[in-house]
């Protein structure tokens, strides 16, 4: 198997695995040839299932195995990775290669840099025989990489990580959830980030925030937040404590209109759906709390999840009430025609 990109968008690069590693410590990675997926799913937590376009972070990209649509499967340690990348942002280039070195699977990130830029020196390499890399067939091919151009460093960044069958992952999939009661496009993450932290902060203070009945049978110790919105553009956040309730109201905002081609039914689905009965129950300036969904969801790990709001694009948060929350993240790319990133997130309800 083989795998060799360019990378043209380390930033955005960077910006995604450290929204990712406060989530899981270790992602599956998959690799074809039209896709790139990173996925985590943690013992409790929220769940990512991120489908990026190859042109929204590699610019030339070489993959082979012996898999249907050239596949590699691989788990990845997302706190290694991220620290490879952040130490590649002054970077002239830079490249990631599946490799292995003394029978060790790796991912390598070479960078080339100059002097100036301020990486240290005592970590390139000036060339030669470094590692071995997989042909199409699992054999070891011999690389010689030297530097030709003078006044230039080449480092590699080395991120030990494991090849995964096509078997050990077939029966990965995502939540199945029902149609969602709302949608709805979110306000600015990093402002929605902001006030989230800071009802959390004054739960934790005052130390009565609840610690059990987790959907699922899980625990938690943080506090929970409350997140409700309708079908006429009203999101609220809130928290609730013995020691006080407060909440916070967008209004204004958008909710996106239903395509029937991807809807079940067509028109008829459409107005069969229960959005569409929401929106027939709530009233436009949201006084009434008929038509509105809810879910309760634990402050800390929302504060994780809305780390994702660095990366930019605009998001569409689906309520199915009282079971789950999950959000759209759609990035935007720069190349013309390119196609769109989504990254899902699956966030479980807490019991009232």
């Amino acid at each position: 198997m083989r795998f060799k990109a360019g990378i043209q968008n380390i930033s955005t690069f960077t910006k995604l695995t450290a929204s990712l590693v406060s989530l899981g410590h270790v992602a599956w990675v998959r690799l074809n040839n039209t896709e790139v997926r990173f996925t985590i799913i943690p013992e409790q937590g929220t769940q990512v299932w991120a489908v990026l376009s190859i042109d929204s972070i590699f610019e030339t990209y070489t993959i082979q195995s012996a898999v249907p649509n050239n596949t590699i499967n691989l788990e990845v340690p997302l706190q290694p990775l991220h620290r490879a990348l952040r130490s590649a942002l002054q970077a002239t280039s830079a490249s990631i290669r599946l490799t292995k070195k003394d029978n060790i699977p790796l991912l390598i990130l070479t960078i080339v840099t100059n002097p100036s830029s301020g990486i240290p020196h005592s970590t390139a390499f000036n060339g030669g025989n470094r590692d071995n890399e997989f042909d199409a067939e699992g054999r070891e091919q011999s690389l010689d990489f030297s530097t030709s151009r003078e006044r230039e460093i080449i480092i590699d960044q080395e991120v030990p990580i494991r090849v995964l069958s096509a078997a050990s992952v077939e029966g990965i999939h995502e939540p199945h959830c029902r149609e969602p009661d709302v949608h709805i496009l979110l306000p600015s993450l990093l402002q929605l980030k902001s006030i989230s932290d800071r009802f959390t902060k004054l739960a934790l203070v005052t130390k009565t925030a609840p610690t059990s009945g987790v959907m699922g049978g899980s625990t938690t110790l943080g506090p929970r937040l409350e997140m409700s919105a309708n079908m006429h553009g009203c999101l609220r956040l809130s928290i609730k404590t013995d020691a006080m309730n407060i909440s916070s109201v967008w209004t204004g905002l958008t909710n996106p209109e239903l395509d029937p081609a991807v809807v079940a039914g067509g028109e008829d689905g459409i107005r069969d759906h229960p959005s569409t009965r929401m929106k027939a129950l709530g009233t436009a300036d949201g006084g009434s709390e008929a038509g509105w969904a809810t879910v309760r969801i634990d402050g800390k790990d929302w504060g994780r999840v809305l780390s994702v709001g660095r990366l930019g694009g605009r998001v569409i948060a689906c309520f199915c009430h009282e079971h789950a929350l999950i959000l759209y993240v759609y990035l935007s790319n720069d190349e013309e025609g390119g196609d769109e990133s989504v990254l899902t997130y699956y966030v479980s309800s807490y019991s009232s």
